[in-house]
């Protein structure tokens, strides 16, 4: 019990993977700017209005923040669940390429392999497509020299990939029946459909953000409502309105920003999606499974 205490207090003050660095400027900034209200009415100024407290409600704008998380987070958990989908069709498509299809030829194993690393450079490409980054080493080190030269130089490397797969399926059927079966081909072409439809899916969130309208006009209304909010403080709470309303304006701005934060599941920061450690599991899912089908053989 004491461990989890001490867990959770030191999540609480954790800065890595919080909004903390990304609002603290704004925060300081309503602080500043609410000291300086005290300020003026500490000199008899008429700056305490309490009426401007009526002119946004606070529950209006609660349910805007509450909308536009749970819109971010939905992106978050549908873009897991997709690339859930991509790990159940990449692990499908290892199984049936080493159960269902025969060597006959000496050559038949080297290939298999190779189509195997393909299944794995497949879930690769599709997390450096989504991220908008280059092929880099870690797909060279899973396709030939030849196959990495090509992917460096066309814009969806996934597609191309998907088509070699295609293509190795395609030939091992058009050598009949001892190596492939035509109900066997239907059940792995499934398998790569769903895998490009999960692919599909993911390119619909990355390049459907939530609307712009939506996005200025709640940040107009959080300005609003911090900046009128000291005026209809002061008269309370004096010189401690500073504090407050920077205390309020970390709470409604912090909200705001986790939705910014997982409105792109596919990124590398801490917020995102773990798509590095999801795709080492496939090398290594893969990878062990090849080793035991190699002893077996051997």
């Amino acid at each position: 019990m004491k461990t989890k205490t001490k867990n959770w207090f030191r999540l609480a003050f954790q800065l890595r993977g919080s909004v903390i660095l990304a609002i603290y400027q704004r925060v300081i900034g309503f602080g500043i700017f609410s000291f300086i209200i005290s300020i003026l009415y500490y000199f008899k100024l008429p700056v305490s209005q309490p009426i401007l407290g009526s002119i946004i409600p606070s529950i209006v704008l609660g349910l805007l923040l509450v909308f536009r998380t749970n819109t971010s987070y939905e992106r978050f958990w549908e873009g897991r669940r997709l690339w859930g989908n991509l790990v159940n069709d990449a692990r499908n498509m290892a199984w049936q390429i080493g159960a269902i299809l025969n060597e006959v030829e000496p050559e038949d194993q080297a290939k298999r392999i190779a189509v195997m690393r393909l299944v794995t450079a497949l879930i690769v490409a599709c997390k450096l497509h989504l991220r908008s980054e280059p092929v880099s080493s870690e797909l060279e080190e899973l396709v030939s020299q030849s196959q990495y030269l090509q992917l460096k130089k066309i814009k969806k490397p996934p597609l191309q990939i998907v088509f070699w797969i295609a293509d190795y399926l395609q030939q091992q059927y058009q050598r009949g029946n001892a190596v492939l079966h035509y109900g066997h081909v239907i059940f792995l072409q499934t398998t790569v459909k769903s895998l490009m439809e999960s692919l599909g899916h993911c390119e619909r969130i990355l390049r459907t953000p939530l609307p712009l309208a939506y996005s200025i006009h709640l940040k107009q209304l959080l300005l609003i409502y911090c900046l009128l909010l000291p005026f209809q403080l002061v008269k309370d709470l004096g010189w401690g309105t500073g504090p407050f309303v920077s205390l309020i304006s970390f709470t409604l701005l912090g909200i705001e920003e986790i939705g910014i934060e997982i409105e792109n599941p596919f990124g590398s920061d801490t917020n995102d999606l773990p798509l590095d450690a999801i795709c080492n599991t496939i090398k290594y899912d893969i990878g062990c499974y090849w080793t035991s089908k190699n002893i077996e053989m051997s």
